[in-house]
């Protein structure tokens, strides 16, 4: 067997195409309860990547047979010594050392540019879940890697939505909310809340359990905010937010976002919620989340699935979704390596 990887970029269409169907049949294979893997989203990696970001690709052959890519994201703007990688391998071209092979290729990479660690994530079964491969655990951990964070993901089946339970939640919140109004917008956010949206989505990393990965809070800008929207577009990412405010300082103190894929109409990922320290204990992370949802349901009523990931030692936001109706389906692991 003769593996052979070459770099290469948007520019190179028949490379971008092989990838896109290396990536497509992993995740029909892997997480076959996953939406389909949105050509439109891969695409625009390569002419619309997300501000700040420097990104690698190679592909593998084995036996001139496209097997396996990797990607790698490089930041520019803070957290410089640090990269992220997606090593994906051909479900019917696995065990054949093309994954061992990209690994190495990207540790080269990196090294070169000067980073210090990669960190990475695998996907593996919970115990009463559905089945997932021990693979990507166990190639992790040949490489040296660490596993850093442990995170689970959780889905909402909309259909079992109990909306008398969750009236009576957000009943008994409100009150506990006085002084705070809820706003909603969909796809880029409002010049008069770009500011505070920056503020909110600069904390994340500062606020968010990070267990033992290395990475440094970002610094998020307006600028960096309408980058990140821009290449959202580009993916063709349906976005809905809902802020509250603070009606005493017009700030946003809070923040939430689901958005759905360009390719499906009846999947959702819940992304981003973040409450300002100064502003927590009056419920707005559940007020925020559970009208948000609303909004989404109100314009996407196909949507049956919402889908999102959260830390298993961040138990404040856990028991959130898990009053929303969120249950766990498997469990994710970021891994870091250092070079």
């Amino acid at each position: 067997m003769s593996i052979t990887i070459a770099s290469f970029d948007g520019a190179d269409r028949t490379s971008v195409d092989e990838a896109y169907r290396i990536g497509a049949a992993a995740i029909e294979v892997d997480l076959p309860d996953f939406p389909p893997f949105c050509r439109r989203r891969f695409d625009a990696l390569f002419h619309t990547p997300m501000p700040g970001t420097e990104s690698l690709w190679a592909l593998a052959r084995l036996d001139g047979a496209p097997a396996g890519y990797l990607q790698l994201d490089l930041p520019q703007l803070d957290n410089t010594d640090n990269a992220t990688a997606e090593l994906t391998v051909h479900p019917e071209l696995r065990r054949r050392g093309v994954g061992r092979a990209l690994h190495e290729y990207g540790v080269r990479l990196l090294r070169e540019r000067g980073r210090k660690r990669v960190v990475a994530m695998t996907v593996s079964a919970l115990p009463d879940g559905p089945a997932r491969s021990a693979a990507g655990d166990a190639f992790a951990a040949t490489t040296g890697a660490q596993s850093a964070l442990p995170e689970v993901r959780r889905r909402l089946d909309v259909d079992a939505i109990d909306r008398i339970a969750l009236r009576a939640a957000l009943a008994e919140a409100r009150p506990r909310a006085e002084g705070y109004r809820s706003v909603c917008w969909q796809g880029s956010t409002p010049q008069e809340y770009v500011a505070d949206i920056a503020y909110l989505d600069g904390r994340l990393l500062m606020d968010a359990p990070m267990g033992d990965v290395q990475w440094d809070p970002e610094q998020v800008d307006a600028e960096r905010i309408r980058g990140t929207e821009r290449a959202l577009d580009a993916r063709g990412r349906r976005r809905y937010h809902l802020g509250m405010r603070h009606e005493a300082s017009g700030r946003l103190v809070a923040w939430t976002l689901l958005d759905v894929s360009a390719s499906t109409d009846w999947h959702a990922f819940q992304q981003i919620t973040i409450v300002d320290p100064a502003h927590r204990g009056h419920r707005l992370g559940l007020i925020a989340k559970a009208e948000n949802l609303h909004h989404l349901l109100t314009h996407e009523p196909t949507v049956r699935v919402i889908d999102t990931f959260n830390a298993a030692s961040n138990s404040y936001m856990v028991a959130i979704n898990e009053q929303l109706g969120f249950r766990p389906v498997d469990a994710w692991n970021n891994w870091q390596l250092s070079l």
